[in-house]
């Protein structure tokens, strides 16, 4: 069957559980079904795709690596100028280092080598090359997690509880 999105009481993603683990959560009463996908385990029993806990938990702030794999993830493994998504990609800072651009999520971005060198030392706006996506800090490791479980048509529901997915 397929996984289900595990949200706070206050509707933040905690976690990726099985289907029967959520069911279990919901029939002893720690947790309710907030969606689900038309199927049921039983006649009167939806299958859930996302379910809520009736209890905030509350778990400690993890703070999310700035490496190049975690960069080019969060981009899809792709060029945020021309769309270019393949082999050879590099990492651009948005506001030059030479220019008092930082390493932080908020300045860095996949970029092919074209784009990268065409950009030079300037910023996007002086090189006439928007951004296709602002880039954002992910608010958890799980947003990893839920990016790759949504490519596709697959539990498209869960986008509207995760902050920076695209709806």
């Amino acid at each position: 069957m397929s996984k289900v999105l595990v949200l706070n009481a206050s509707y933040e993603p905690l976690n990726i559980t099985s289907w029967r683990r959520a069911i279990v959560l919901i029939i002893k009463g720690k947790a309710e079904t907030v969606e689900h996908n038309g199927l049921a385990v039983y006649t009167s029993f939806p299958l859930p795709t996302v379910i809520r806990l009736r209890h905030y938990v509350r778990i400690p702030y993890k703070d999310i690596p700035l490496t190049r794999r975690n960069l080019l993830y969060r981009d899809n493994h792709t060029c945020q100028y021309c769309g270019y998504a393949g082999d050879g990609l590099t990492l651009d800072h948005v506001v030059p280092r030479s220019r008092g651009g930082k390493e932080v999520w908020e300045n860095m971005v996949s970029a092919c080598v074209r784009c990268n060198v065409k950009k030079g030392n300037r910023t996007p706006k002086e090189a006439r090359m928007p951004l296709r996506i602002t880039p954002r800090k992910p608010h958890s490791s799980l947003y990893f997690e839920i990016a790759r479980h949504t490519r596709g048509d697959a539990h498209q529901e869960w986008r509207k509880y995760v902050i920076g997915l695209p709806h």
